[in-house]
């Protein structure tokens, strides 16, 4: 990685709009900084990062990984083979990463297996640290829940963003992340956005102190906007949204908030 290369890595309960702040963050870095290297990574089996920032995927991280397994378990296939193609799953790698007008994007995919993704979160720990070194600033749309951070998938960050709205279960959710990134993840800064806050007194009773005591940093309280369902009705991406939306404007307090 980079000495100066930025990651900001984004998790909290699903359903709270943090993909949608994801893609909020990658317009404005690309306006903030139009000179600098800028990769979005959907690390969400849900898939949606690439939807919110108007991106045709092709080609998955899962994918590489599925063909991979399936040549290394092709018995006609000998070993030489598979470390070929082991050793050309760097260039498979960059293959995968699309390139748009301000940013590149690479997306995990969605394991065709239920249960455990552990072996693909473990890929995609690699693949993170592989394509870090070529960027200035890597934001990472993140599993909901927990267990990336668990499993050290975002192991070295710059910015862990939690991303919550004012529920009871929400704001545990991002208690309990904080808690478990204190000992797994290394990060400089890590605050909360609140999105999707219905009223401003919600805020007065809401409780972000941790069991240690410390009081989670508020980056931004985001009011619930309306403009982000229309968007997504009509099929349009985060590049469409008025510069006045409430989720732009939080999101560029939220920046500011971090330093970048």
């Amino acid at each position: 990685m980079k000495s100066n290369t930025r990651i900001i890595a984004l998790t909290g309960k699903g359903g709270v709009g943090k993909t949608t702040i994801s893609a909020a963050i990658v317009r404005m870095l690309g306006q903030r900084h139009p000179d600098k290297k800028i990769l979005a990574i959907d690390a969400d089996p849900a898939v949606g990062l690439a939807t919110s920032l108007g991106v045709d995927v092709k080609l998955t991280i899962d994918d590489i990984r599925n063909e991979v397994i399936a040549t290394a378990q092709n018995p006609t296939v000998n070993g030489k083979e598979v470390i070929e193609l082991i050793g050309n799953t760097r260039t498979r790698i960059l293959d995968a990463v699309v390139e748009m007008p301000n940013f590149s994007f690479i997306a995990i995919g969605r394991p065709e297996g239920a249960g455990c993704y552990c072996k693909v979160n473990a890929y995609l720990k690699e693949v993170i640290a592989m394509l870090s070194s070529n960027f200035d600033y890597v934001v990472i749309d993140g599993e909901a829940g927990i267990e990336q951070v668990n499993r050290r998938v975002m192991e070295k960050v710059s910015d862990l963003i939690l991303v919550t709205d004012t529920s009871k279960k929400g704001v545990q959710v991002i208690k309990s992340i904080k808690e478990v990134a204190d000992s797994l993840v290394m990060y400089n800064q890590l605050g909360v956005i609140i999105n999707r806050l219905l009223d401003d007194s919600l805020l007065e009773n809401l409780d972000l102190s941790t069991q240690d005591g410390q009081n989670l940093k508020l980056l931004a309280a985001i009011p619930a906007d309306n403009s982000i369902a229309k968007l997504d009705a009509q099929g349009l991406s985060i590049f469409n949204l008025d510069s006045s939306s409430h989720i732009i404007k939080g999101t560029e307090k939220a920046l500011s908030e971090l330093g970048l």
